[in-house]
């Protein structure tokens, strides 16, 4: 499965920042792998930004339309005016990997729960259209045997198949590849075989 991602490095986050009614929502946004990435980025912007009045947030921690692995908060906020907005604007999005915090400083003025439901909206899109995104391939590990003749042909044609080669292991009688195989693709070796005459192993991850 292909779907685009934030650009972003582990640890790194996208800002964005607008003002409404002399409120400040500051957007964090950030490559959220794992729900533990989640938690880090949390807990990054509340210690950046101890004294706001709210850390409203929302993840997917994996593909698009993942049911698992979400999450969002409120935060203090009315129920349903912050935390959902924000994951539905991330859902909207077709992104996957995603999270975003939303640091809000109240200005004093009340917003009401439709205007905070506007607000967290208009934060996280906002911070999605300067978002730096790459595609992002799901994948599966394939691990074949071959000798060491083999290993150029093996290579060159794997790079036509978009298959990244994870690590390589050589001994006295030749090499095994650990292969990042895109799931999109049969894992049809075949034509590989057929290359290098028979002289390839798939072996059985353990």
């Amino acid at each position: 499965m292909r779907y685009a991602i934030p650009d972003l490095a582990s640890g790194e986050h996208h800002y964005h920042e607008i003002e409404i009614e002399k409120s400040r929502f500051i957007t964090w946004t950030a490559f959220i792998p794992d729900i533990a990435s989640f938690d880090a980025l949390l807990a990054q912007a509340r210690a950046a930004h101890p004294n706001a009045s709210h850390h409203c947030t929302a993840y997917i921690a994996g593909a698009p339309g993942e049911q698992n692995a979400i999450g969002f908060s409120d935060d203090g906020e009315p129920g349903g005016t912050a935390g959902r907005p924000m994951y539905q604007a991330l859902e909207g999005s077709g992104l996957g990997q995603i999270g975003c915090v939303v640091i809000r400083y109240f200005g004093g003025t009340k917003l009401g729960t439709g205007g905070l439901v506007r607000a967290y909206t208009q934060a996280v899109v906002q911070a999605l259209e300067s978002l730096p995104r790459r595609p992002f391939i799901e994948r599966r590990t394939l691990r074949v045997r071959i000798d060491f003749a083999g290993e150029a042909i093996a290579r060159e044609w794997l790079a036509t198949q978009d298959a990244l080669i994870e690590s390589a292991d050589y001994d006295a009688d030749g090499v095994t590849l650990d292969i990042a195989w895109p799931d999109e693709r049969s894992s049809d070796l075949s034509e590989l075989t057929s290359r290098l005459k028979g002289r390839l192993t798939h072996l059985t991850l353990p």
